[in-house]
């Protein structure tokens, strides 16, 4: 990010999922223009921001490190204020007071609106009797809420690129999924109000923004917190009106959750992609009950075919847990089997991480990481094979391509298809004659493929 004036210069680091990238953004939309500035020089920043993630074991071990690299900038830089933001801050505000105590500040989930009050305490432009406290004692401030946070005005700061951006319509889970500390840091499942969420999307689409993509913990159920209904394909028809918008992207979709009248949103509207990202997490029905998930294998084969009957074409992302406890070579040969079977367009694997608090880390036979880390790499160089074989299927197919950049050494643009969501998927590389800005649509000819990337030839440019 470029420094954008001369105020109190804040450094921000995002860790973490998409989600939390648009807590980040929000926070850096309510100093940007309050006396604050934002900076990418570790040596200018007055306040570091460091938005934590502990959703994993080396996602923690990541906020961790960052913090710590982070504290070094108060010894020698301008740096006057370190702030904890995010999950890691939520779950384990203790333990961050006692341990680091170079941290001024420890914020929680629910507190990304009190960003602005809690840097105007700690970098003395209010006087509140925390700051005393703080300049007293050297306790941080701390502010981990537990209630709905308020929603804040639809401006952001755009940290993408500019032609796609992150929608978050909910907070929060209700799945308690055995393996997953996410409700205990997240709370119950609540739904973004409609009028907010438009009035962010039609300020995003102002900005540039063209590819719009709805992130939550489960998108499907939006809604059904507020009038008992799944709303989500009411919310895909009012965002596609919008203009500016072209397409809009469904991420962390719960197969279960799936609904005839998503399937007939999907295929009414022209910018609603089809592609939709499902993570299924295994195949084996006596894992998939262990996981407390609401899925049996037969369920999922018969929401995957259904999909793909009903909206040809549709490009199916899933994820996968291998080495959960109690999984035998029994079960993991059941889930080779389903991807063999199942062949998804796009596929990732964790290894199954230990998460305090919850079951299964108390469940018994706990795998050994090296036999983790065997399987995923088996999963992983299957999909591989699955992958190059459906590229190779696209090769003098036309696609309509978001442009993404420019290799000057290549002399090749890059981009993607529907069938990619950015920073998970692949790539196009492509030739054109024309010179195109990023976010230009251009339809491109597909020449080639690898297991995970296209080459080709633009033919026009749609905008």
């Amino acid at each position: 990010m470029a420094e954008i004036n001369d105020e109190h210069k804040i450094l921000m680091v995002s860790l973490g999922c998409d989600k939390n990238l648009v807590d980040s953004e929000e926070m850096l939309g309510q100093l940007l223009g309050s006396g604050y500035s934002i900076t990418d020089n570790e040596d200018e920043a007055e306040a570091v921001i460091v938005n934590t993630c502990c959703f994993i074991e080396d996602a923690k071990k990541e906020s961790i490190d960052t913090i710590l690299s982070m504290a070094h900038l108060k010894e020698d830089a301008k740096c006057r204020a370190l702030v904890v933001t995010g999950c890691l801050g939520h779950r384990y505000a203790k333990e961050i007071e006692e341990s680091i105590p170079e941290v001024d500040a420890i914020m929680g989930t629910s507190s990304a609106d009190k960003i602005r009050d809690v840097l105007d305490d700690l970098l003395g432009r209010k006087q509140t009797e925390e700051r005393a406290k703080h300049l007293k004692t050297g306790e941080p401030v701390v502010v981990v809420d537990s209630a709905d946070r308020t929603p804040l005005p639809p401006s952001r700061v755009i940290t993408t690129g500019g032609w796609y951006e992150y929608l978050k319509i909910a907070e929060g889970c209700d799945k308690h999924c055995t393996y997953c500390a996410i409700p205990s840091v997240r709370g119950k499942y609540r739904s973004i109000p409609e009028n907010y969420l438009l009035a962010q999307a039609k300020y995003l689409a102002s900005q540039g923004v063209r590819e719009l993509i709805l992130v939550a913990q489960e998108t499907m159920l939006y809604g059904t917190d507020i009038t008992g209904r799944k709303e989500l394909p009411k919310l895909l028809h009012d965002l596609a009106a919008i203009d500016g918008i072209d397409w809009i992207r469904i991420l962390y979709c719960y197969p279960e959750e799936i609904t005839e009248d998503l399937i007939c949103a999907i295929r009414q509207e022209p910018k609603v992609l089809p592609y939709l990202d499902m993570p299924v997490q295994h195949a084996s029905d006596r894992i998939l009950k262990r996981m407390a998930r609401r899925t049996t294998r037969a369920d999922l084969e018969q929401i995957i075919r259904h999909l793909r009957e009903e909206i040809p074409g549709i490009a199916l992302r899933t994820t996968l847990i291998v080495g959960f406890p109690g999984e035998t070579d029994e079960d993991f040969e059941e889930l080779v089997t389903f991807v063999k079977e199942m062949k998804f367009d796009r596929l990732g694997v964790f290894t199954y991480s230990r998460e305090e608090g919850t079951p299964a880390a108390s469940f018994p036979d706990q795998i050994p990481e090296e036999v983790k880390q065997q399987r995923r790499d088996t999963i992983m160089a299957l999909q591989q094979e699955i992958s190059r074989e459906k590229n190779q299927s696209l090769v003098g197919k036309t696609f309509e391509v978001i442009t993404e950049g420019y290799l000057p050494d290549d002399g090749v643009y890059t981009g993607r298809t529907y069938r990619d969501a950015p920073g998970v998927d692949g790539l196009v590389f492509f030739e054109s004659d024309a010179d195109l800005l990023s976010g230009t649509m251009a339809d491109v000819k597909i020449t080639g493929a690898s297991e995970y990337d296209l080459t080709g030839i633009m033919t026009e440019s749609t905008d």
